[in-house]
């Protein structure tokens, strides 16, 4: 797989964006001097608790700093989010898919501690669907769970991530990806809205069901992910509005199957067709090791994440409380508009947190067990 990312590069040969055609090289001078400068302001933050501060030992540092991959990619791409937005909660990002192996002593440590114990001698499982009889409706008389979601992150095969893509290669994949995705039958038919051109009224329809998504925020902008803007980004979604696809917003793709209630077994049903029938034209950029491979460590492996959005105005009442309880089950707590954001009319966003290390079906077992679980201590509680 690298080999041919490296190949691609020999043609495509670019200066924008990561430095293509630097392979085997050392890092400038001046890149040093930013990485050392990086890694002070780190050192010196005393209140910073990211995954990146805590790993990023000075063995580590000198053992990576002079690296990098096929495709130009050093530790100071890999590094600058969580340099720059010291409240960072991991703090890195991989510009390539070489990256996770070129920085392995800084991704191996992060990656074990972010996703409960996934050490350099393990490998994560082939994808497995598992029996989707055994899923259920999370939530049958609606008193809790306003609206259940699945989506995974894809990236295609043959192309690097935001960092090193040049604006013809963001051009290509939506292409590709438009026209698949038009290509969809039954429940899946829809529409692919491009954000290049797009009309005012089309925008705010959009915007109305909540599913336009915005240009990367800070800590994206930090990783250089949001490169011309928006040209090859848009969003497919089906007729019933059940069925959502974002192309080139974080990763190349987030595929997202939701409907409102609590009813986890045809949401993941649904996600289920699609992916198998995108992946049956698309192939998709995988490591044996790792699994799916996408922009953001937190999001290998299944890259799976199941989430509800959910009242618990007992168990919430102290969000530090909440959160303590969700970590009991793996799962994590959000903001009803995604991470780094807060509860909207005492509604939150509750997900898997565990993506690597264990199979797609495992994945979303976890968030439907985790959150029966927490309905029964939310009616148990005083």
């Amino acid at each position: 797989m690298f080999s041919l990312w490296y190949i691609t590069c020999l043609i495509r040969g670019s200066s924008v964006g990561c430095n293509y055609l630097h392979w085997g090289k050392m890092v400038d001078q001046a890149t040093l001097d930013k990485l050392e400068a990086g890694f002070k302001k780190l050192q010196e933050a005393s209140d910073c608790k990211s995954l990146l501060k805590k790993h990023l030992t000075k063995d580590v540092f000198d053992s990576i700093k002079t690296k990098k991959t096929a495709m130009g990619a050093t530790l100071l791409d890999v590094i600058q989010s969580g340099v720059e937005n010291l409240d960072s909660g991991v703090g890195i990002y991989a510009p390539d898919a070489e990256s996770y192996r070129t920085f392995g002593p800084l991704f191996d440590p992060i990656i074990d501690d972010y996703h409960g114990g996934f050490k350099v001698t393990d490998k994560h499982p082939p994808k497995q669907w598992g029996d989707i009889n055994t899923l259920v409706d999370l939530d049958p008389t609606g008193k809790f769970i306003i609206s259940t979601r699945v989506r995974c992150g894809r990236s295609l095969q043959g192309y690097p991530f935001n960092p090193c893509l040049t604006e013809e290669q963001y051009k290509e994949m939506e292409q590709k990806v438009s026209s698949t995705l038009s290509s969809m039958e039954k429940e899946l038919k829809g529409t692919y809205y491009p954000l290049t051109g797009m009309s005012k009224a089309t925008q705010q329809q959009l915007i109305d069901d909540h599913f336009l998504f915005k240009e990367g925020d800070r800590f994206l902008q930090s990783a250089n992910a949001c490169r011309y803007w928006p040209t090859g980004r848009g969003i497919f979604h089906n007729d019933d509005k059940t069925f959502l696809v974002w192309v080139n917003e974080e990763d190349h793709l987030r595929i997202i199957s939701m409907q409102k209630g609590g009813d986890l077994k045809t949401v993941y049903n649904r996600l289920v067709t699609a992916v198998d029938i995108i992946e049956s034209k698309l192939p998709f950029s995988h490591d044996d090791r790792f699994g799916f491979l996408t922009f953001c460590p937190t999001n290998l492996g299944t890259t799976m994440r199941a989430s509800v959005h959910i009242q618990l105005p007992k168990l919430a009442n102290d969000r530090k409380v909440l959160e303590d309880i969700a970590s009991k089950f793996n799962l994590q707590v959000r903001g009803t508009r995604g991470e780094h954001t807060e509860s909207e009319g005492g509604v939150y966003d509750i997900s898997n947190k565990r993506r690597l290390g264990l199979t797609e079906y495992q994945a979303v077992r976890e968030m439907q067990d985790g959150i029966l679980e927490m309905i029964k201590m939310e009616e148990a509680a005083a």
